[in-house]
């Protein structure tokens, strides 16, 4: 696997399940120049469907890719977290306001962009929930609140259902299925259909998981090694292995990107059968 230079280095290294609100790392990320905003660990990653821009949210913000930089969107440093992308310049997350933002509560709840991250809405549980991951579903919209350390489930971004409890990292919802959903936790992988939790056997420990069809699913170690299943779970081959501990996985075609402490990675081949080792390349 060829490993090119990094977008940019993340100085702040956190354990897969610190599952408390982020702090700033003491020393900013430069991203290769002295002017450059405080990007700090990376929460997640989409690709807007309107233009194909890849969209990285951060504790110091929610930047697009541009050029081989980072560029922060509408200069608002809000810890943006749970992050994803539901549409052309749709996106929803959770986070913290930015410092400046003193008449906002702590706890963003969920809340929605329609332009591209450019400005924000609340849509629910504002100052109540703090959602470290988002994962939609068909018709609705799974979420982990780390503060009851709950998944809720809601079909219209207002009325929320808890459906387990526990520590969870990340979740992946089915895309064709909306009753079904995957959680990682401290010991596995956990399908959950409906409220009923079953253990799903993987040949590593995943702290990051993305569903992008209905048979192909991906999953990877904070470590950096990163794992295709293209029966939906059943059975895992090694896809590849990136460099530094993985902060954020999105796998959408045409291709899949990786966030680490070390920089963002990307794979032009979705991890097809025929390729031996996803070509996991820079993206500079």
């Amino acid at each position: 696997m060829r490993l090119g230079k990094p977008v940019c280095l993340l100085m702040a290294v956190v354990s897969v399940f610190a599952l408390s609100s982020c702090s700033q790392p003491t020393e900013p990320l430069t991203g290769g120049s002295d002017d450059a905003p405080y990007v700090g660990h990376v929460h997640g990653l989409g690709v807007d469907p309107a233009d194909g821009m890849l969209y990285v949210a951060a504790h110091g913000g929610v930047f697009r890719l541009v050029d081989a930089s980072l560029k922060l969107v509408a200069d608002r440093p809000q810890d943006t977290m749970g992050f994803t992308v539901v549409g052309p310049r749709h996106f929803l997350a959770s986070g913290h306001p930015a410092p400046t933002e003193l008449d906002r509560p702590n706890h963003l709840g969920l809340i929605e962009s329609r332009d591209a991250a450019g400005t924000w809405t609340d849509k629910s549980l504002s100052g109540q929930a703090d959602f470290h991951s988002l994962a939609p579903s068909p018709g609705g919209l799974y979420a982990y609140d780390s503060i009851t350390a709950t998944v809720m489930r809601t079909s219209d971004h207002t009325t929320w259902t808890a459906m387990m409890t526990g520590e969870v990292y990340d979740l992946a919802g089915h895309p064709t299925q909306p009753d079904q959903v995957l959680a990682t936790t401290r010991s596995g992988v956990v399908r959950l259909v409906d409220k009923t939790q079953t253990a799903m056997e993987t040949p590593a420990l995943f702290a990051f998981l993305d569903w992008p069809t209905a048979d192909i699913l991906v999953g990877a170690t904070v470590d950096g090694a990163v794992y295709r299943s293209p029966d939906g779970g059943t059975t895992w081959a090694t896809a590849g292995q990136v460099d530094g501990q993985v902060e954020a996985l999105a796998a959408q075609p045409p291709a899949w990107h990786v966030a680490t402490d070390r920089g963002i990675f990307t794979s032009i081949d979705e991890g097809n059968d025929s390729v031996r080792v996803v070509q996991l390349t820079n993206l500079i």
